[in-house]
C-alpha cells in the first residue's frame, strides 16, 4: 500500500494519497484548496525503534568521502 505525498502548486500545501489497491479509484485534489494542479515530492524515509535500549538500539550514519564528493551509510536496527 504506497503512499505518495504531493505539493499543490496552488497553495504550496503538502497532502499525501494512500493507495490501496492497483485498480481503486481515488480522489486527486489538493484537500486544502480543491485544486488539481499538484506535483509528486520525494518522501522522507522515518524509522522509529521503541522498546529497546542501549548500544545499537537507534540509527547510526557514517560519513566519508568518496567520488562524488560525500556518502552516508546508514545502519538502522531491527530484527535480528
Amino acid at each position: 500500500m504506497p503512499i505518495y505525498e504531493f505539493k499543490c502548486l496552488k497553495c504550496n500545501d503538502c497532502f499525501e494519497i494512500l493507495i490501496m489497491g492497483r485498480d481503486e479509484t481515488v480522489e486527486t485534489k489538493c484537500p486544502n484548496c480543491g485544486s488539481e494542479d499538484f506535483e509528486r515530492i520525494l518522501s522522507a524515509a522515518n524509522h522509529a525503534v521503541r522498546g529497546t535500549s542501549g548500544p545499537g538500539s537507534s540509527a547510526m550514519s557514517t560519513s566519508r568521502s568518496c567520488s562524488s564528493g560525500s556518502c552516508t551509510t546508514y545502519d538502522i536496527p531491527g530484527p535480528d
